[in-house]
């Protein structure tokens, strides 16, 4: 099967150009659900899509795929289907999405264009809003498509000007009336960047993800006594901050004991709110939260469990209130192994080096794989830079992918590539 690596080029930086924002150094975009640049992002993937004879649908939260029956194949038969995203966090790269929904497309053309028939169907899907960018919540088409959130309740979420999910679909065209169930679907295959530096570092063309990170958030809140800045004594203060100060480092301590036996469990004090934030007050009260990962269920609940005895330390040592609550959970995801195993024997075929290693971030895939076999393929990122115009894949790194992506569907569609 042959990658035609200047097509996927091509699709891949006229989808950058839309919402491209001016930048020093790099190719950055910002694509926001509901913009005039997702539209013209969408009908893009859609005219790409009908040109290579597929036959398109939206459903009703603006998720869109293209499906392709080729003539021996059963069309009752649950599909195999490839795909990512199209938006992207502000300010954001051109790789992050387009790669896996380009590369999906790609890889069904190359499929198509092999003298190798396919038993199943093949389906190109762009999921809706997984970065979270403007309604706040990432993954958001892929867990409506996964039955994991109604499309009701994602249609009515709001932005930060007060539009609605449902608003911005319907004002660009997307908010269809289709179905889309990776519940019948035979497996799902997603290509994504690394976003990190594993590849790179190993000189490796392929990496073939065995299981997503779990995401636990949590909201610390710490309570001391707002009082004045001069005339309060520093032996008669309880300041929030300071005992904040102090739990952030016991985080990272706790983060960093688990890791000895759990690489993959890492735990951030990502946002603070200070209050009153006001120079000359003693600080009386912070709220943190966190983002707590792991590949295991057990490490994460080790690093919450040592959070929480850290923060009542913090508590006693400096006379503060302090409670923690654990509001989300997402749990790791493996990835079937007969998706692993078709994934890296097509990186084989095609002599490609392929590294299996967890993913550290979070993807659609992980929605979908509660409901079908999936796997994840990574591509290398030069310097492990993501979510920044300075992110970059090499053109023939993304080709190369793109033929492990094709041989993967290939294989799991009934089929061995030439």
């Amino acid at each position: 099967m042959h990658v035609d690596r200047e097509r996927l080029r091509r699709d891949i930086t006229e989808t950058g150009a839309f919402g491209a924002i001016e930048t020093d150094e790099g190719h950055g975009r910002t694509v926001l659900t509901g913009s005039e640049a997702d539209r013209d992002a969408r009908e893009y993937l859609v005219d790409a899509l009908e040109a290579a004879g597929m036959d398109v649908r939206v459903d009703p939260v603006g998720n869109v795929a293209g499906r392709w029956v080729p003539d021996g194949a059963d069309p009752d038969a649950g599909a195999v289907a490839l795909g990512s995203h199209l938006d992207s966090v502000p300010r954001g790269g051109i790789f992050d999405g387009p790669l896996g929904v380009f590369g999906a497309l790609e890889a069904v053309r190359a499929i198509r264009a092999s003298d190798r028939e396919p038993l199943r169907p093949l389906e190109v899907v762009s999921f809706t809003e997984e970065e979270g960018g403007r309604f706040g919540i990432g993954t958001l088409g892929s867990s409506v498509a996964a039955g994991d959130r109604s499309a009701e309740a994602a249609l009515a979420l709001e932005d930060d000007e007060g539009e609605s999910l449902a608003d911005r679909l319907s004002a660009i065209g997307f908010r269809g009336e289709d179905r889309l169930a990776p519940a019948a679907w035979d497996a799902w295959l997603e290509l994504h960047v690394e976003q990190g530096t594993r590849l790179e570092a190993a000189d490796a063309s392929v990496g073939v993800v065995d299981a997503i990170t779990g995401i636990t958030n949590c909201r610390v809140v710490i309570e001391g006594t707002a009082d004045h800045a001069g005339a309060t004594p520093m032996d008669e203060r309880t300041d929030a901050l300071v005992a904040a100060g102090a739990f952030v480092q016991r985080v990272s301590e706790a983060a960093s004991a688990i890791a000895t036996e759990h690489p993959a469990a890492v735990a951030t004090v990502g946002d603070h709110v200070v209050e009153p934030n006001v120079r000359n007050v003693i600080p009386g009260r912070v709220t943190m939260e966190l983002d707590i990962r792991g590949v295991t269920g057990e490490s994460i609940d080790e690093l919450v469990d040592r959070i929480r005895a850290a923060l009542g330390d913090v508590a006693r040592a400096h006379s503060v209130e302090a409670s923690l609550d654990r509001f989300r959970d997402d749990g790791p995801t493996e990835m079937t192994g007969r998706c692993v195993a078709a994934a890296t024997d097509a990186a084989d075929a095609v002599g490609l080096d392929a590294r299996r290693f967890h993913s550290a971030a979070m993807h659609d895939t992980a929605n979908v794989a509660r409901v079908t076999d999936a796997g994840l393929l990574f591509a290398p990122s030069e310097g492990g830079v993501s979510h920044t115009p300075r992110e970059w894949t090499d053109w023939d790194d993304c080709a190369a992918a793109t033929r492990a992506l094709a041989g993967a569907a290939a294989r799991l569609a009934g089929t061995e590539p030439t």
